[in-house]
């Protein structure tokens, strides 16, 4: 089993910067892919980003690349999104899952966490 805590949503203007995290814990982590996904009201979970633990590769949803980035801190168990030049559609309830395999599909991620709220005013 794997325990995934997310934080640092918030309410921000367009334009600015948020970092979210992802505490993981439960089971070594290494070899699992961590996820991110939002979910806005009315709409199905979409992939963000994701990338490998053990080998930090990564890949971006086309809406993010170049605005957000997925990095991993090993020694703490917890991944990170950061977060730049939001947008008023980056409003969402943002999730962070693991899974096996690096995937843009929510359904191949086993674990999430509860998610935190991002809100970008315009």
């Amino acid at each position: 089993q794997v325990q995934l805590l997310e934080s640092g949503g918030g309410l921000v203007q367009a334009g600015g910067s948020l970092r979210l995290s992802c505490a993981a814990s439960g089971r070594t982590f290494g070899s699992y892919v961590m996820g991110w996904f939002r979910q806005a009201p009315g709409k199905e979970r979409e992939f963000v980003a994701a990338i490998t633990w053990n080998y930090g590769a990564t890949m971006y949803a086309d809406s993010v690349e170049g605005r957000f980035a997925i990095s991993r801190d090993g020694a703490k168990n917890t991944g990170y999104l950061q977060m730049d030049s939001l947008k008023p559609e980056d409003t969402a309830v943002y999730y962070c899952g693991a899974g096996p395999q690096p995937s843009s599909s929510w359904r191949r991620y086993d674990f999430w966490g509860q998610g935190t709220q991002v809100t970008v005013s315009s």
